[in-house]
């Protein structure tokens, strides 16, 4: 039995273009509901985001690998298995995190895939064509245009809900990322950074989509869910019609965090 003493813990892992603050909506959220929440930074992410724009080299030196022994340290150190939730990128980063046995149970939204998910429908391939287009962003930052940024993350708002949600939150993505895990990682030889075992057994894990997101279409995550068919662990998928790649504070988000929590809850042994 999970002790009622002990606070159930919550980490919250961004994706790409993001920060912790990307976060605030549901850390204050699930904190007014009694849980102990975490919004670890990728290492070098600390700062703010004004400060990380200025910040450019940092972003494009950042490591996968470095990044997920930060986050499995942060995860480490606690007292009992949290709920670890990723959206986007932080959702491929959740399931290398449950891969490696950590966490009480995973909820991705909007997940980026792990090596081996196939699926490129034309909307993502739109909305990484920006970076994709110029190798020499390869080795650099890559920021999104608020225009860009409208169309892949924010596409069920108006053009200017969307830039000031560009000015407040948005960041450079380590661009090398963008290249060999949205682009190359499944066609090399052998297995790549993002892969993971899809037979192993693990953690519960959920996969929510938006049937409106363009740069993680639901086909994505729907493709990522089935690559897990032969592993003994439960591992459920559900799309939520309207819902684009900015659900996580789009109007409604409030749902979509009951909906993460309340899976959570019952498929662990969280649940009091």
């Amino acid at each position: 039995m999970n002790d009622p003493h002990r606070l159930t813990t919550v980490v919250l892992i961004h994706g790409l273009w993001m920060t912790p603050r990307s976060w605030d909506h549901w850390k204050t959220y699930y904190e007014g509901q009694g849980l102990r929440v975490l919004t670890p930074a990728y290492p070098g992410f600390e700062i703010e985001v004004e400060a990380l724009r200025q910040a450019p080299q940092v972003i494009a030196d950042l490591t996968v690998p470095q990044t997920v022994d930060h986050l499995a340290q942060v995860i480490g150190e606690l007292d009992e298995p949290p709920i670890i939730m990723g959206h986007s990128f932080g959702g491929t980063l959740a399931q290398l995190l449950l891969a490696r046995g950590l966490g009480a149970a995973g909820v991705v939204i909007d997940s980026a895939p792990t090596e081996g998910v196939r699926v490129s429908p034309p909307s993502q391939l739109k909305s990484l064509l920006p970076a994709l287009s110029n190798p020499a962003t390869r080795k650099r930052a890559f920021g999104f245009t608020p225009e860009q940024f409208h169309y892949a993350f924010t596409n069920t708002l108006t053009e200017q809900e969307s830039r000031e949600v560009w000015d407040t939150y948005h960041v450079p993505a380590p661009g090398h990322w963008i290249w060999e895990y949205g682009l190359t990682a499944n066609f090399k030889p052998g297995h790549q950074e993002t892969w993971v075992d899809y037979s192993a057994d693990r953690a519960p894990l959920l996969f929510i989509a938006g049937g409106s997101d363009h740069i993680m279409p639901a086909a994505v995550n729907r493709s990522n869910a089935r690559r897990y068919r032969k592993s003994p662990a439960l591992t459920e998928y559900v799309e939520l019609e309207g819902r684009d790649h900015w659900t996580c504070a789009a109007p409604g988000w409030e749902a979509v965090a009951d909906r993460a929590l309340e899976w959570a809850l019952r498929s662990s042994a969280l649940a009091p």
